[in-house]
Order: structure tokens, then sequence, then C-alpha cells
């Protein structure tokens, strides 16, 4: 019997390092369900998934910052995905939960509940099974989507968390919902 070559997981059990692709290398994305379309956020942006429950609700903001929580003592902004990406309020059912991400922006680190239908898994994408955001057709804005994941033959729309939940445009949204009277979820249109 003639050796055979060494595998790559042989490699790694003698203690040889194997070559690392990074780029095709599987991410992980945390899948959910929002207005009957499934989205996908890195999990590395998730800090945790919360039950649905008593959000304190703001005056004078866009209708799609639902209100704030306290978790664990830190107040954090609740925004409703669905109503963020231009369509109506979400409907709460028991299978609501409320997904805490955190973002890092200037060495600032903002906890950001959002509100979606169900969560569903924790998937692997690999890079070579998503595919460049579409430049027309989504209903969502096309610096929201990163990029589109398939799985079992179905796309998947990754989310670009910190453009969805960017802090400042957020911030000059309520600024502008405050001054003007307009429904900002619909790109400054007045409320009908």
């Amino acid at each position: 019997m003639s050796p055979q070559p060494a595998s790559p997981a042989s490699l790694a059990v003698a203690g040889a390092k194997a070559p690392v692709a990074v780029e095709s290398s599987p991410a992980q994305y945390l899948t959910f369900l929002l207005g009957g379309e499934m989205f996908a956020v890195g999990i590395l942006n998730i800090k945790e998934i919360i039950e649905y429950g008593s959000v304190t609700e703001i005056p004078m903001v866009p209708p799609f910052i639902r209100g704030v929580i306290n978790l664990r003592g830190a107040v954090v902004p609740v925004i409703d995905l669905a109503s963020r990406f231009g369509g109506k309020r979400s409907e709460i059912s028991r299978r609501t939960c409320i997904v805490i991400i955190e973002l890092a922006e200037n060495d600032e680190r903002q906890d950001i509940g959002v509100v979606v239908d169900a969560v569903s898994e924790v998937l692997e994408i690999p890079a070579t099974e998503i595919e460049p955001p579409p430049s027309f057709g989504a209903r969502i804005r096309a610096d929201f989507i990163k990029g589109m994941g398939k799985v079992n033959g179905k796309f998947v729309i990754l989310l670009e968390v910190d453009k969805v939940l960017s802090v400042d445009e957020i911030a000059s949204l309520s600024q502008l919902g405050n001054e003007g009277g307009t429904d900002v979820s619909t790109g400054g249109a007045p409320s009908a």
C-alpha cells in the first residue's frame, strides 16, 4: 500500500498548518423573517435575542423607532425594521423578537434593538454563494443590502447593519420629523 498524500485534516491533527483562504471561508449569519422575506445579519454584530416585551414609546420620533427598552440598566433604542424599510409597522405576535445588535462607530459602541417577525437560524454562507446586491427591484434601499446569499436555492438578503442602523442618519431623520411634520419613512413625503 503506497503512502497517500496528507489531507488538510491530517495536517491539522499533526500540528502543521494548511493555507486558509479567508475570503472563501463561510461567514455565519443570523437569519430572520420580516414581512415574509428572509433577511440575515452577520453573527458578529449580534449581542442577544430577546422576547418582545415592554417598549417605552417616545414622542416626536420617526415611525420606524418603536421606542426604548431597559436592558440590564441600559437604555436601548428599538427600531422596527419593516417600517425602516418603508413598509408598515410590524404586527406583534408571539414569535416577534428583538434582536440586540452592537454597532461600533468612532470607538463608541451602541446597542440597538431591531424588531423582527421571527428568528430562523444561524447559517454559514460561503463568500462564493453571495451575489452583489441588485441595482433595482428590491423593496429596500440598495445601500442597506450587503449582498444576496444563496441558501438551498433561495436568496437571503444580507443586511449592511452599519447603514440600516446608522445612528447619525436616524438622529438626522428624528430632527427632520420634529421640524417638518413629514413622514420620514417615506423619504419626506407628507403622511396620509
